[in-house]
């Protein structure tokens, strides 16, 4: 008895003494794009401030290829110990699966922590459009089938998705102009060489202050304290248009449930810095900071609406 009693003390210890050793190294977030954007922004922004409340350095590591996905099939094959983690917007998580060929299960092979932030989109076109509301541009394209271009970031990205969408609920066309990236978007928006964008908030909100876009509609639950003027999609009468790009934290599957606990409390308490919170708001972003159960249910309800819309839509990925 006092052997088996003994064991379990030492068991005990050892389990202990694991739980405290972690973090035992420098913590890698794993970013699937190239550096400048969106999810790399909140990578560079925990990398500031988790050290602070973990005790050791944190390094982003920009892998892109794939369309987010190679980054993501590498965290996903990582050994769960907490020492690798993956920053990634929407794509990877639901998109692009049903796009392309990934070496990875989206919702099985990664453990959720917590979706840190969601931004909505904003259907823009350039300042000297003919187009002045929502309303104006659904009557042109339907009385103008296929002939007003919505330039997107790619074929699969959420500006695209929210064109093919929209299009969907209105009963509408238009002709959709892929780019590589949201950079050539803009510039050809500001050219005038294509009619309108449904652009992420984060990246229009310059241009649209500059008085170079206007915009008629967002994508949001409720309007925006950027934009209080601007109506969403859904107070004009298209249903079931709230689309959101988000980023999110996640591990590879297996995390243990501590140390979960303590990366999500570490992660929730940096992003509400008041150093940072403001900051992130002023740039169109929401805070989310949900549990890693509710991030495991959101994304599989998303997984399953944009694989609907990609199917019904015939979306492809060239």
């Amino acid at each position: 008895m006092n052997k088996a009693l003994c064991a379990l003390a030492l068991g005990a210890a050892v389990s202990s003494g694991a739980f405290a050793a972690w973090p035992a190294k420098p913590i890698t977030l794993v970013v699937p794009f190239p550096p400048g954007g969106s999810t790399d922004l909140i990578a560079r922004t925990l990398s500031n401030k988790l050290p602070d409340k973990l005790g050791v350095s944190v390094i982003v590591d920009n892998k892109p290829g794939a369309t987010g996905t190679i980054g993501t099939a590498g965290v996903a094959r990582a050994p769960a110990d907490g020492h690798t983690l993956l920053v990634s917007s929407l794509g990877p998580f639901v998109i692009a699966p049903h796009l392309i060929k990934v070496n990875y299960d989206a919702l099985r092979d990664l453990d959720p922590i917590t979706v840190a932030v969601q931004a909505p989109n904003v259907l823009v076109v350039p300042a000297a459009s003919p187009h002045k509301t929502l309303a104006e541009v659904i009557a042109y394209t339907k009385a103008n089938p296929r002939k007003m271009s919505f330039a997107s970031s790619g074929n699969g990205s959420s500006d695209h998705l929210t064109a093919e969408l929209f299009w969907q609920q209105t009963g509408t066309s238009g002709v959709h102009v892929p780019y590589k990236g949201g950079g050539p978007v803009m510039t050809d928006l500001l050219g005038n060489q294509v009619d309108s964008s449904f652009m992420n908030i984060n990246t229009a909100m310059p241009q649209i202050q500059a008085g170079k876009l206007r915009t008629l509609a967002i994508t949001s639950a409720k309007r925006s304290p950027l934009l209080p003027n601007v109506p969403t999609l859904e107070e004009s009468g298209i249903k079931d248009a709230n689309v959101y790009s988000w980023q999110a934290i996640a591990a590879p599957r297996g995390l243990p449930a501590d140390v979960k606990a303590r990366l999500h409390k570490a992660i929730v308490d940096s992003l509400n810095d008041p150093a940072v919170k403001p900051k992130l708001l002023e740039l169109g972003f929401e805070m989310v900071l949900n549990t890693p159960e509710q991030f495991a249910s959101y994304q599989a309800a998303e997984y399953v609406r944009w694989a609907k819309l990609i199917s019904s839509r015939k979306i492809t990925a060239d």
